[in-house]
């Protein structure tokens, strides 16, 4: 959500500059070691491992899809859905929310259907509204940026919300509204499959992980949904009103991208001309031996059709 940016403290020119373009990777610091990891929604602790990444290559779409929700109609009806294009139209029918009356329009989501990375943000503001697509506004912008330094084009990934509908005044959308709301994002993610999941602010996170998560406390942490690795940074909207929270969003991405790389995950990048094409674009040259090691010898995840 792209709120009202608020003046902090003055940050040095150079320093300010540096943390609004993030740097390319080859000219960043090192990245840490992997943090600890949590809990997953149903509260079990586990780690991004190479069990990870072959869950991650097989699971069944419908798995995604518990045992309480098939008992909605809408999750039934979502489960059958072929493609993308067909839970949109659902989407765009829906009032089982009060969000839908105070809206223009329901931003359902965009990018790329078999995208490897999945973007998961709060809801919908003022300019997504508007224009009916996500992160569009200035904190849009921002996560542009934030996705290219780390070796992402936004076209290779898929980006959406919590939420498909803006709540009033840009407010943070409530647990209930997430909860009606969540049958759409579990159906986003069986069709795409995506390799990753990158939540943004602590709402994506509760989400996905339980109303525990708070992101001051487990941003650049692993969790695991359903097979699917997920790890979470600052909101781009809330890097626009503390910059000095930018640091700590650089190496949660740094983060990513290390364990991205190391479960075989391919993207443009870049310096994705330098790379190798792949299946699903060009893995950059990252002078890692090992990192590419590991992406010859992890097989590609098949991708459904959407």
């Amino acid at each position: 959500m792209d709120r009202p940016h608020r003046r902090r403290g003055e940050t040095p020119a150079a320093t300010n500059q540096q943390l609004e373009l993030f740097p390319l990777l080859e000219s960043a610091p090192a990245v840490q070691e992997s943090k600890d990891s949590g809990g997953v929604r149903e509260g079990t602790a586990s780690p991004v491992t190479s069990e990870i990444a072959a869950a991650s290559a097989s699971f069944v779409a419908a798995d995604l899809f518990s045992s309480a929700n098939r008992e909605d109609p809408l999750a039934a009806q979502l489960a059958s859905c072929q493609g993308l294009d067909e839970i949109s139209s659902i989407a765009r029918q829906c009032r089982r929310c009060r969000l839908r009356a105070g809206c223009k329009q329901v931003v359902f989501g965009e990018g790329n259907p078999h995208a490897e990375l999945m973007v998961v943000g709060e809801a919908p503001g003022a300019t997504e509204d508007e224009l009916g697509r996500p992160f569009v506004g200035r904190a849009g912008q921002l996560l542009d940026r934030m996705l290219a330094a780390t070796g992402f084009t936004r076209e290779e990934v898929y980006i959406t919300n919590t939420v498909k509908c803006r709540p009033p005044d840009n407010r943070v959308p409530a647990p209930d509204e997430r909860e009606t709301c969540f049958p759409y994002l579990q159906a986003q993610i069986a069709m795409i499959r995506p390799r990753m999941i990158l939540c943004l602010g602590s709402p994506s996170l509760q989400t996905l992980v339980g109303p525990e998560a708070r992101i001051t406390r487990d941003h650049g942490k692993w969790f695991n949904w359903r097979g699917v690795p997920v790890i979470a940074t600052f909101h781009p909207a809330a890097l626009l009103r503390d910059p000095s929270k930018k640091p700590l969003a650089w190496q949660d991405l740094l983060e990513l991208r290390r364990k991205f790389i190391e479960i075989g995950g391919h993207f443009h990048g870049l310096r994705g001309a330098e790379g190798q094409k792949t299946r699903s674009g060009v893995t950059p040259d990252t002078g890692d031996a090992a990192a590419e090691q590991s992406q010859s010898q992890t097989a590609h995840v098949g991708r459904r059709s959407g």
